[in-house]
């Protein structure tokens, strides 16, 4: 019998081709991407219809958006680390046991509490899958197929982006809102045992044993009473002791978490990365970005079912044209990015962005809110893709990986804490909780107020690329 050849050996013989194992690994983390993508942006169009079994407002539904991004924004590095350590066929196969089982969870909820913890907890079983499903195919692949391998990887997750809300559509409509969480079992049992078969365990020999869990829990718990304030604040009384009690608690553990980051060996957050002014904006505006992005995927949704009176389906069809906008754009980013500055693209991208929300606003056929839906993904898609390769340049070579997960950690939380604020203000605009979910005009505004965040980030953008480009100029002056 022939013997089994280590994949090192598997990899010189196959000569740059993929053999059968090499493609199961290659599809089983696909999958595991393509699935955790296509659920989250399915969520968007269901909402409203959740809404209406639970007999409650789509704002108050809100936290199954927040809640999700917050557990995974928290969590992401340590799950990364933690893959690192203990094994990454370990970890993802972990993660996605919990993903498919919160998936069962969420299917059976009786009521919104119910649907939302599931989702949460959820949440922490993507922190597991999603940094990790890269980290599977770049251990395994150790030549010059590793480029072609995540490229291939990557690309499931665009099209689970862009799978996503019309997947949701048509199930939300045709089918049922439960039955879109159990799709995700089976492809979650078959990227499990495709990594038992197919995938060899791997893990970083050099990696320390320290996970900051304490930072993650006090950024979690910090963020979640802010967003618990916010959110109940209007129902409470601004003023009232329970509001005035969760957003001292929040304030009082991200002070805690800043100081458990000061002193951890290896922290969730390099705070002294912060020290660079250009990392600082170029952080930022890739955060509003992904804001930006958070807001159009939920208002939208909202707008064209509540308001415009749509179908699931409809919806789903015309949301389309956004993720297939911004899967398009993270898909050119890269190469962009070897002609031009990251920064100047991002830029770019987020004027481009923030104009398409105001005409968003205003458009009324249905047929051209799909075509500034595509322009605002292109916008949004440079505007977030590029905010690594950006601020790569500005931290030492040996902080890049520290740079990269809090770049990650800070996309991931704005946009959780954004979507709550924006269900307050969208009621408190409406002046109806109950029905601003329906409330054209009180969405509108909403997304008016979104485009001014994207225009401050290409604004500061502009600022951080301006003093190379006047080095350039003189520099071109000298030459000539």
């Amino acid at each position: 019998m022939r013997p089994r050849m280590a994949p090192q050996a598997e990899e010189t013989v196959s000569g740059g081709s993929f053999s059968h194992r090499d493609r199961a690994v290659i599809a089983a983390a696909a999958l595991s991407m393509l699935i955790v993508q296509m659920d989250w942006f399915a969520l968007d169009l269901m909402l409203p219809v959740i809404a209406r079994d639970f007999g409650t407002s789509s704002t108050d539904l809100q936290w199954l958006v927040s809640g999700y991004m917050l557990a995974v924004g928290a969590l992401m590095i340590v799950g990364g680390r933690t893959a690192d350590v203990h094994g990454r066929r370990r970890v993802i196969v972990i993660g996605l046991i919990v993903f498919a089982a919160m998936s069962v969870v969420c299917s059976a909820a009786q009521d919104a509490p119910w649907l939302i913890g599931a989702r949460v907890v959820q949440g922490t079983g993507a922190a597991l899958i999603f940094p990790v499903s890269v980290a599977v195919v770049t251990s395994y692949f150790r030549d010059a197929r590793q480029a072609p391998a995540v490229g291939t990887v990557l690309a499931f997750s665009s099209v689970g982006t862009a799978l996503g809300p019309f997947v949701g559509g048509v199930f939300a409509e045709h089918v049922s809102w439960r039955a879109v969480f159990l799709l995700n079992v089976p492809v979650c049992l078959i990227a499990v045992l495709l990594v038992l078969r197919f995938v060899p365990e791997s893990r970083d020999e050099h990696a320390t044993r320290r996970l900051d869990l304490p930072g993650a829990a006090t950024v979690a718990l910090g963020l979640a009473c802010l967003m618990l304030a916010v959110d109940q604040g209007p129902g409470w009384g601004w003023a009232s002791a329970p509001t005035l009690a969760a957003f001292a608690l929040g304030i009082a553990f991200l002070v805690l978490f800043v100081a458990v980051e000061r002193r951890a060996p290896e922290p969730l957050i390099e705070l002294s990365l912060f020290r660079s002014v250009k990392f600082d904006v170029i952080t930022l505006a890739g955060s509003l970005s992904n804001v930006v992005y958070c807001l159009i995927a939920v208002l939208a949704a909202l707008y064209l079912q509540q308001a415009r009176g749509l179908s699931p389906t409809d919806a789903g069809v015309i949301f389309l044209a956004l993720s297939c906008g911004v899967g398009a754009a993270s898909y050119r980013a890269g190469h962009l990015a070897l002609r031009w500055r990251a920064e100047l693209l991002m830029a770019c991208g987020m004027l481009l962005s923030g104009a398409g929300l105001l005409v968003l606003t205003w458009v009324q056929p249905l047929g051209w809110y799909a075509v500034v839906l595509a322009v605002c993904g292109v916008g949004i898609g440079l505007g977030w893709a590029l905010t690594n390769v950006a601020t790569q340049a500005h931290v030492p070579a040996e902080r890049t990986g520290a740079a990269s997960g809090l770049v990650l950690t800070s996309l991931v939380l704005f946009g959780a804490v954004s979507v709550t604020i924006a269900a307050t203000v969208l009621e408190a605009v409406s002046g109806s909780p109950s029905t601003a979910a329906a409330d054209g005009p009180a969405i509108e505004a909403v997304l008016r107020g979104t485009s001014v965040l994207a225009f401050l980030g290409a604004f500061g953008l502009f600022a951080v690329c301006r003093p190379r480009l006047r080095e350039r100029r003189v520099a071109a002056e000298e030459a000539g």
